[in-house]
């Protein structure tokens, strides 16, 4: 039952919120332009991103190292698996059409946050406030570790009610 919950809820929400535009980027670099049929891709399972037994430090850490030495932006998205919008967000940054430019612009980490109840420190450790609602997406320049959406971390803490192409606007204005 929860499977077709999910399939049902995602696709509904892309068919629903199917508009597009391209917001207009920082550093002159835009987001794909996604096809109308990249929402038939959502009717699927959504994922369990979050690692409930990892190790956040660890993980971060390593991304940060991989950020710095790709020269690409640390994109930290702390959630967890019970969580509608986490899942969507990560259903949706899977997406074979958004997908490519994700991995050509972010190291992606996913960090546990459990019920509010562990793994804050890595809020802090850039500066960021602590996660009030989830997902919280931390943008992070590593060459300075700079938190580059501060006041922005919970702009997605809505994405089921994004359609992909404005996850994908939303991600292309933190870019170089």
């Amino acid at each position: 039952m929860r499977f077709s919950y999910a399939m049902i809820s995602v696709a509904s929400a892309a068919l629903a919120l199917s508009g597009s535009g391209l917001a207009a980027a920082r550093g002159g670099v835009s987001a794909p332009h996604l096809a109308e049929n990249s929402f038939a891709a959502l009717a699927q399972p959504l994922p369990y991103p979050y690692d409930e037994a990892g190790n956040a430090g660890r993980d971060v850490d390593a991304a940060l190292a991989r950020a710095k030495a790709a020269h690409k932006l640390l994109l930290i998205d702390m959630g967890g698996n019970w969580c509608g919008d986490c899942r969507v967000l990560a259903g949706t940054m899977a997406l074979p059409d958004l997908a490519p430019f994700v991995a050509r612009h972010f190291v992606v980490v996913t960090v546990d946050v459990g019920r509010f109840s562990k793994n804050m420190d890595v809020a802090r450790r850039f500066g960021a406030q602590r996660p009030t609602g989830v997902p919280a997406l931390l943008i992070v320049d590593p060459d300075n570790n700079a938190l580059l959406d501060n006041g922005h971390t919970q702009a997605l803490a809505d994405a089921r009610s994004m359609n992909p192409q404005a996850l994908a606007d939303w991600l292309a204005q933190w870019v170089k």
